[in-house]
C-alpha cells in the first residue's frame, strides 16, 4: 500500500467510505477461518480512458464463488459491476488494480458461517507489476515448488476463495526465499499445476501445452482463457493436457499469465535456463496482442475491455 491508496475511497455495502474506516471485528468469522470471496482486476489506462479488463466475467466468478460455499453475495450482478465502474470515478484513476471482495461477518465463532452475514467491499491499489516492470520483457525465475496443490474434492479450486490462498503463500514464500520470483506447484499426481497466482503456459516445437480445469487443481484464469483466445486467432494450437515436470527443463518458452502478472515470460525454472533465456517468440506475440487490444491497436472482438467514462 502507499499513502495515495490510503486517501483512496473505498465501496462497502452499497455506500463509499474513506480507507480507514474500512475495519472488521477481530471475531469475525473470516479472522479466524478464511471465509473470503475475491477478485483482483485491472483497470488500464487507454487513449479512451480507463477500461476493465474483463469486468462481468471477474464478478461472475465472485459470484460463483460465494455460490461453491453456499452463500450469496447479497448485491445484484449489476450493482456490484456498476460499483466497481464508480470506484474509479469517485477516485478519480486513470488506471488501477480494483479488489472486490465479500467476507464473512460478526456473528457466532463456530466452523458452521451461515449465521455470519457476508459484508462486500470494492478496494483499488495503484499498483504496477506484480511480478517486476522488466519482468515482461525480461521474464523471471521461477522453481519447482516442495509445496503441491490440494487434491479435488478437499479444497474446490474452482472457487477463488481467501482460504485457498494459505496453499499460494507457502509456495510464493519459499520460492522467495530460495531466491526466485515465483514457484510452480505440481499437483496430487505429480503433474504441473500451477503458480501461487498465476497459470502456466509452456512452448514446445511451436505448441502451447498447459494443465487442463479438470484434475490439476487449477484456477482456470480469465487471462488464461484470454490467453487460449488470442492464440487462435494467431493461429497457435494450445494443448490442455496434464503436464509432467521434466517438461519445464526442455521448454522452449515458458510464460505465466494472470490478471496480476498479466503475461510474464520465464527465463528459468529450476536454475536451468529456458530457450536462450529470453523472452520467446511466440511468448512475445501473445504478450503484444495482449496489450494490443488493451492500447486499442487491433480490435477488441472479445469485448474485453469495458469502459469506465
Amino acid at each position: 500500500m502507499n499513502q495515495n491508496d490510503e486517501k483512496s475511497k473505498i465501496w462497502y455495502n452499497g455506500k463509499f467510505i474513506d480507507w480507514w474506516d474500512a475495519k472488521i471485528h477481530v471475531m469475525c468469522h473470516v479472522v479466524h477461518y478464511g471465509s473470503s470471496f475475491f477478485e483482483g482486476i485491472r483497470c488500464y489506462k487507454t487513449p479512451k480512458g480507463p477500461a476493465i479488463l474483463r469486468l462481468e466475467d471477474h464478478i461472475k466468478r465472485l459470484f460463483d464463488s460465494a455460490r461453491i460455499y453456499y452463500s450469496d453475495i447479497p448485491f445484484p450482478r449489476e450493482t456490484v459491476v456498476e460499483a466497481c465502474k464508480e470506484i474509479i470515478r469517485i477516485n478519480k484513476m486513470e488506471s488501477a488494480y480494483i479488489r472486490p471482495f465479500a467476507v464473512r461477518g460478526y456473528n457466532t465463532l463456530g466452523v458452521d458461517p451461515m449465521k455470519c452475514p457476508l459484508d462486500l467491499y470494492i478496494a483499488v491499489l495503484d499498483w504496477g507489476r506484480y511480478l517486476g516492470e522488466e519482468a515482461l520483457e525480461q521474464g523471471v525465475d521461477v522453481c519447482v515448488s516442495s509445496w503441491n496443490r490440494f487434491s479435488p474434492n478437499t479444497m474446490p479450486s474452482l472457487a477463488k476463495t481467501g482460504g485457498n490462498y494459505i496453499n499460494s503463500q507457502l509456495i510464493k514464500i519459499e520460492a522467495m526465499k530460495r531466491g526466485f520470483s515465483e514457484g510452480i506447484a505440481l499437483d496430487v499426481n505429480g503433474f504441473i499445476s500451477e503458480g501461487s497466482g498465476e497459470n502456466v503456459f509452456i512452448v514446445r516445437d511451436g505448441k502451447l501445452f498447459t494443465p487442463p480445469p479438470y484434475g490439476s487443481s487449477i484456477l482456470p484464469g480469465l487471462t488464461r482463457d484470454m490467453v487460449i483466445k488470442i492464440c487462435d486467432t494467431l493461429g497457435f494450437e494450445v494443448v490442455e493436457t496434464p503436464l509432467q515436470r521434466e517438461l519445464l527443463y526442455i521448454a522452449d518458452e515458458i510464460f505465466l499469465a494472470g490478471t496480476a502478472a498479466e503475461i510474464t515470460p520465464v527465463r528459468s525454472i529450476d536454475s536451468l535456463v529456458v530457450g536462450k533465456g529470453l523472452r520467446g517468440p511466440i511468448t512475445e506475440k501473445v504478450q503484444k496482442y495482449f496489450f494490443d487490444i488493451i492500447d486499442l491497436k487491433v480490435k477488441d472482438k472479445f469485448g474485453w475491455l469495458t469502459f469506465v467514462k
